[in-house]
């Protein structure tokens, strides 16, 4: 499902080029995106598992790549990851985490149905997508990204796949400015690049993550206006027979 402001990209794999996995699997432990989203993402994970009827609840990681995530997910109950092409059994999980998944799907809208199908009553997706095509860069060309979302865009496709949304917010609003600096001068000057995590300062890794990381204080109680990146958590919604 593709709104106005979203592009689609066809003929593609689903899957990362291939080159990318060996830079993936280096830069996850230490990259400061990788290390202040899992922050944020372990935040809203925290307060998810809160709202459970289950203190062991069973998580699902769809396109779990290296699996740099299941560790974290796995301190709040019974992980599983699991390849976007790879299917799970009706109505086992209390909660999915889809991060950075659903903009790699052809259709999302079906991607999403499949994560409801598996979810319990009442169980819980949490999503992590790109924002914006106006920032679209290196990173999603290597990745094979389909498109990249606003927060409206995101929560239409989310609506209609069977969830209700609880929160939903932009992320990663303190690197806007670089971020689009980066890439728009990439693309004026015709710059390109295998991966852009080259494009990086290794002593500031760890500065950075934290700047990024204490976006959670914020999105906890508030949302930001826009960002590189969106964040969602939606519940299922049982149908109504006739």
């Amino acid at each position: 499902m593709v709104g106005k402001d979203m592009k689609i990209a066809t003929n593609l794999p689903k899957e990362m080029q291939s080159h990318h996995y060996s830079v993936l699997y280096e830069v996850e432990e230490t990259h400061w995106w990788y290390l202040g989203r899992r922050r944020i993402i372990q935040s809203f994970v925290e307060r998810i598992c809160a709202t459970l009827d289950t203190t062991a609840p069973r998580i699902l990681d769809v396109g779990c790549g290296t699996g740099a995530n299941l560790k974290m997910l796995a301190s709040y109950g019974k992980a599983e990851g699991v390849d976007i092409s790879q299917q799970a059994r009706e109505h086992s999980f209390e909660l999915v985490t889809a991060l950075d998944v659903i903009e790699h799907l052809d259709d999302d809208l079906a991607g999403l149905k499949e994560m409801r199908r598996v979810l319990c009553t009442n169980g819980r997706v949490l999503l992590f997508v790109p924002a914006f095509m106006f920032l679209w860069g290196v990173q999603d060309d290597v990745s094979n990204h389909r498109r990249r979302y606003t927060l409206p865009g995101l929560l239409k496709v989310v609506e209609a796949a069977g969830f209700t949304v609880e929160r939903a917010s932009y992320a990663n609003i303190i690197f806007f400015v670089p971020v689009l600096a980066v890439r728009t001068g990439m693309r004026w000057l015709g710059l390109r690049a295998a991966t852009e995590y080259g494009i990086n300062i290794s002593l500031m890794n760890r500065p950075f993550s934290w700047l990024f990381g204490a976006e959670r204080f914020v999105l906890e109680r508030g949302r930001f206006p826009f960002g590189v990146s969106a964040v969602c958590v939606a519940r299922r919604v049982e149908e109504v027979s006739e």
